[in-house]
């Protein structure tokens, strides 16, 4: 069972700022408990003068009563599932958003750990689960409690037999569902777990629809789907045999009750210590009880699905990034200067995320003054790009210190530092949008103007401007229709828009038309003015852009200095790489 403190916590998290709607929606769930109550006893009145002889006045007074209430009653039930509804749909998207932003904010290594399908199914499928439970579970629980209370008070009011029946049965009746509902929450959390392993599976394989169609992976894809099928099916029918127990045991209730009703009834009406209106008061307040009963078992359905949606998203909301966020020291302005000292950096094992032995970079030490451009070179595997990733923070080193501008990555305002160091990868992530939300991340904050001024400034208006509707041109999903080089365009606006101060760039290695690299090379270099850069270098052309250079190898540095005179010294590394050609050498 999940600690009661669980549930509250997140109650009180999403619910305290909704204490208005909260409150109108108590306010109208115990004000159609209280009609409830109340109908039946005008009901008994009217019965009882009729066979009484009471007069009509009286009796149209009853009546007139009892329709004015029961029309107030729809009234309050309306109020109640239209402010259910909103208390529901706000505190679950609030937490939708809780848990992105948790989630984004989680390191690099937990990303690679969980596919993009998982992470779905866990803020979305998992959240969408709560609906219920934020909206009227813990209302209508309590609510439908003090109901059948009431209900059973009043019973025992009228007869003592009665009373002791009921509640007997009642009692009982809520105990059987209570323990089924407890030994269903580990079953429907494995449900839950099997859905995300579903989902993470459909998002691998949709985004990589074009490699596996053109490879005859088809039959392969398909018969690892129906594992997952076949293995989730089992437990979704265990679920439903948990749902089968509790719609049973109301079943059972209800016949046990009505029998009870009827027997007492017929004693108690056959020796004249009841009347015919209360023999009816007795039957309608049993159906009373049968009606919150089912209303607890279908909450309690509800909730086994919600007590394994708690359950994960508590512990997704327990999981902390292994990136200490806390620095408080601010970047000076300008061009940034970068030291490695003594780095050492492990990615996390896929089995063991403590397990650092696979080592990808071994005590680099390094440092280049603002405003210089350092370009890396070194084999696939090196750590070149693993270099990158430390400088944007998005790893910590397990040794050493990584430094931007003087201050350690690990003090630095984590906002700042990665608005004040712009990467461009090989791999641009475009998004289903227009030229203009690609650019902007979709910052409404950023004008037309401001993004003509740069596109002007970098050379790439005209470009811009030549596609078929300019800013406004929409983009397919994954930047379909644009070519590597037009991605990598986008991706430097994107940086020049942040004004960084210093510029990392994972050069991309395939083949641009001439064109494309013309303009390439022109936003390159106006992009690098007045910045410090470290690129990424994969051909010739890039390096001679280098002020310094650095050749790594198995994660070690085995070559550091000024390009011009590596270049000059034969027996360098760079030397060597300028002379066989350096593609073929770092292939």
């Amino acid at each position: 069972m999940i600690p009661v403190r669980a549930y509250s916590r997140l109650l009180y998290r999403y619910l305290r700022t909704q204490r208005r709607r909260v409150a109108l929606l108590v306010a109208a769930l115990l004000g159609s408990i209280a009609l409830d109550l109340i109908n039946p006893q005008l009901i008994r009145a009217f019965l009882d003068g009729i066979t009484g002889d009471a007069p009509q006045s009286r009796l149209l007074t009853i009546a007139a009563w009892f329709m004015g209430l029961a029309l107030f009653q729809q009234i309050c039930t309306v109020s109640a599932a239209y402010f259910a509804e909103q208390v529901g749909w706000t505190a679950t998207n609030q937490m939708r958003e809780d848990l992105t932003r948790h989630v984004l904010d989680l390191d690099m290594g937990f990303h690679k750990r969980h596919t993009p399908g998982e992470l779905i199914e866990r803020v979305d499928g998992d959240v969408t689960s709560l609906g219920n439970f934020f909206s009227s579970f813990t209302i209508k629980v309590l609510g439908n409690a003090v109901l059948i209370l009431g209900v059973l008070v009043l019973l025992w009011t009228e007869n003592v037999w009665v009373g002791f029946g009921m509640t007997s049965f009642v009692a009982i009746a809520l105990w059987g569902m209570i323990r089924i509902q407890a030994s269903s929450v580990p079953i429907w959390k494995q449900v839950r777990a099997r859905a995300g392993e579903l989902y993470g599976f459909l998002g691998e394989q949709l985004e990589g629809t074009e490699d596996i169609r053109a490879n005859g992976g088809v039959p392969y894809m398909v018969r690892r789907f129906t594992g997952i099928m076949r293995a989730w099916l089992p437990e979704r029918v265990r679920g439903f045999v948990r749902f089968g127990a509790l719609w049973s045991t109301s079943i059972g209730a209800y016949v046990i009750g009505t029998s009870m009703v009827f027997w007492l009834g017929s004693i108690f009406f056959g020796n004249g210590t009841i009347t015919i209106g209360s023999v009816y008061l007795i039957f309608y307040y049993t159906e009373m009880i049968r009606h919150p009963m089912e209303e607890i078992r279908s909450q309690m359905e509800d909730f086994q699905k919600a007590a394994a949606g708690i359950s994960r998203v508590e512990s997704m909301f327990g999981i902390e990034s292994a990136i200490d966020k806390e620095g408080a020291v601010h970047l000076p302005d300008g061009p940034l200067s970068v030291d490695f000292k003594a780095v050492r950096f492990a990615y996390d094992s896929a089995e063991d995320p403590d397990d650092h032995t696979d080592i990808v970079i071994d005590d680099v030490t390094f440092g280049i003054a603002p405003g210089r451009v350092l370009g890396v070179l070194g084999r696939s595997g090196s750590g070149k790009t693993t270099m990158a990733r430390l400088l944007t923070r998005l790893y910590d080193p397990q040794d050493g210190e990584v430094l931007i501008g003087g201050v350690r990555t690990a003090d630095a305002v984590i906002t700042e530092l990665r608005g004040r160091v712009g990467m461009v990868t090989q791999d641009v992530q475009l998004f289903q949008a227009s030229i203009r939300d690609n650019l902007t991340f979709f910052d409404q904050e950023i004008d037309d103007d401001r993004l003509m001024e740069v596109l002007d400034h970098l050379g790439l208006r005209d470009w811009v401007e030549a596609l078929p509707d300019g800013l406004d041109t929409s983009l397919q999903a994954g930047g379909g229709g644009l070519s590597a080089g037009q991605a990598q365009l986008l991706a430097f606006t994107r940086i020049f828009l942040r004004d960084p101060g210093l510029v990392v760039l994972d050069e991309a290695s395939s083949r641009l038309d001439p064109a494309t690299e013309a303009l390439i090379e022109r936003a390159v270099d106006r992009l690098l003015a007045g910045r410090t850069a470290v690129i990424i270098a994969h051909r010739l052309g890039t390096v001679t852009r280098a002020d310094d250079i650095l050749i790594l190898e198995d994660g070690q540095v085995v070559e550091f200095g000024r390009r011009v005179e590596l270049a000059s010294d034969p027996e360098s590394r760079l030397a060597q790489l300028l002379r066989t050609g350096m593609e073929e050498v770092l292939a």
